[in-house]
């Protein structure tokens, strides 16, 4: 159930797009006991200036290539399979987008069943 908000400049193709988009869905699908058809995404593309990093922040070099992947998930998973969809993201958009590790930063914000609704109006995964 988790939602991935995926945050960059503006410019990239098309291809380039979905090349993340899918690379992180099949990461979590991989690592994260997500099903294949829970697939919840949202692309931003900014204006230069608009997405404010440090370039260097914990000896990290970032470029204006940066990736932001923002994933909104149930708390349950440990820190294994947190560590574990790092790096599966690490490398498939290394590889499937072109990206530098370097540019790829991860957030994950966990919730709880009761925080989702996904649609009629009702709690989703609570007894009715």
């Amino acid at each position: 159930m988790p939602l991935a908000r995926i945050t960059l400049l503006k410019g990239r193709s098309p291809e380039t797009l979905r090349a993340i988009a899918d690379g992180v869905h099949a990461a979590l699908v991989d690592t994260y006991s997500v099903p294949h058809d829970d697939r919840f995404q949202i692309i931003e593309q900014r204006e230069p200036g608009e997405i404010i990093y440090s370039p260097t922040y914990l000896g990290i070099e970032r470029t204006d290539d940066l990736v932001i992947v923002h994933i909104v998930a149930g708390h349950w998973r440990d820190e294994s399979a947190k560590r574990a969809l790092y790096r599966a993201i690490a490398d498939r958009l290394t590889v499937e987008a072109s990206l530098r590790p370097e540019d790829i930063q991860v957030i994950i914000t966990s919730n709880d069943k009761p925080d989702w609704s996904f649609g009629n109006g009702v709690a989703s995964y609570l007894p009715a």
